[in-house]
């Protein structure tokens, strides 16, 4: 009996926490469903690599409550998105469009990956094969006599 106590809560340990705290949720069943989906599209701007639905940052419950507030005052989705890409640009968005202002962000990390492994082959190339140094005669009989034992 203690071990399925302890396996129950290890599942509750496990479950996602949730930053949406009841106060926030809007009352109208549609209208909350649609907050947390554009919740889950926005980038907490202190966490950065975690939705504001998810995140429990200040910021970001700012941001939940505004997103709420455009869609209580009758904004579809993508007003809403682009209420809040006008403030905080494309960065904010989980998945940011491939313009050039967030070329850096779709193409910044392979093109660190290309160039280090270039650099990687380039320094292989140019070392030399190290000939070994021959034993002194010392050396040679102090082996010899290692091997013997």
């Amino acid at each position: 009996m203690t071990r399925l106590l302890f396996l129950l809560l290890l599942l509750l340990i496990a479950l996602p926490a949730r930053a949406v705290e009841p106060s926030e949720q809007l009352p109208d069943v549609r209208q909350e469903q649609r907050a947390r989906n554009i919740s889950r599209q926005l980038r907490c701007v202190v966490c950065q690599n975690e939705s504001i639905d998810s995140s429990n940052a200040d910021i970001a419950r700012d941001l939940r409550l505004a997103v709420r507030e455009r869609i209580r005052a009758g904004d579809d989705d993508e007003a809403v998105l682009g209420w809040v890409r006008q403030r905080y640009g494309d960065f904010v968005l989980l998945q940011p469009p491939l313009n050039p202002s967030t070329w850096p962000l779709w193409f910044g990390p392979p093109a660190l990956l290309l160039i280090a492994g270039t650099l990687l082959v380039l320094r292989a190339r140019r070392m030399q094969p190290v000939d070994p140094v021959p034993l002194t005669q010392d050396e040679a009989r102090r082996l010899a006599a290692l091997e013997r034992e």
